[in-house]
């Protein structure tokens, strides 16, 4: 991740909660304690946050968020698993035809469809504004978006009203990733995605779950929805066998690509 998209990460961070440790930037940015002391630092000097002991806070004039969703940021998710991702991001695609309406959820693993819907002639809506702007530069497909506030940090587009233009679209699948799949159903991180997504799969006809094996078995304690509300869920072949088995039992379509490395 470049310094630049750090500095603005942990700017939104300290939108969010006023107050973070270095310790937990490293762990929501994956870099060491030395590269954050240094970020902070240079964050400090050019008077955009105030350094304290074990941290820092925004500045009293710094305006904070009142509404925020959970999750990683998608800078760092995207540098995670990324030749296994891209894999799977590869066998959802070729699951689409041209001329096909289809509906794709912000997320890591989802953005890595853009790669191969590149050559691809499809009606694509998508939250993901990171998304619809490399299939806009690098392909021919039409692409919506729909309305609502822009969450830099996971870089989605989110709506918590019924009247955006999602209630008009209609998709034949609708691709989404989880930060954890189980028996018990697809997990989500955060009320207010759960609700904006259940919007989407409202309007679409099958549902597709992309995840690396590292998601799958995870439970969590909020659940997106239950497995009998998904098609197909496509991972990799480091994923458990047992936990795929139970996934199955509940009439899922389970494609296992490759791993890498």
């Amino acid at each position: 991740m470049l310094e630049k998209q750090r500095h603005q990460l942990i700017l939104d961070i300290l939108d969010e909660s006023t107050f973070v440790s270095v310790r937990d930037l490293c762990s929501q940015l994956d870099s060491s304690e030395a590269t954050i002391r240094r970020d902070l630092n240079k964050l400090a000097d050019a008077r955009k946050i105030k350094k304290i002991r074990g941290g820092a806070q925004a500045l009293d004039d710094r305006a904070v968020s009142n509404i925020k969703i959970s999750g990683n940021a998608f800078l760092v998710d995207r540098e995670r698993n990324t030749d296994t991702k891209r894999m799977i991001a590869k066998a959802a695609t070729e699951l689409c035809e041209d001329g096909e309406a289809i509906i794709i959820n912000g997320g890591s693993s989802t953005f890595m469809m853009s790669e191969f819907l590149a050559e691809r002639r499809m009606n694509i809506l998508t939250n993901s504004f990171v998304l619809a702007h490399e299939l806009l530069e690098n392909s021919q497909n039409q692409v919506t978006l729909p309305g609502g506030e822009v969450y830099r940090k996971q870089s989605i587009i989110l709506s918590s009203f019924e009247n955006d233009t999602t209630q008009n679209y209609r998709g034949s699948k609708m691709f989404m990733g989880s930060p954890g799949v189980s028996e018990f159903g697809v997990m989500e991180t955060d009320p207010l995605l759960i609700l904006a997504e259940q919007k989407l799969r409202k309007r679409a006809d099958k549902l597709i779950v992309l995840v690396d094996s590292s998601k799958i078995g995870i439970k969590g304690n909020l659940i997106f929805c239950g497995l009998d509300a998904v098609d197909t869920i496509i991972t990799d072949s480091n994923a458990d066998p047992q936990a795929l088995d139970k996934i199955r039992q509940h009439g899922v379509n389970v494609v296992v690509v490759q791993a890498c490395g």
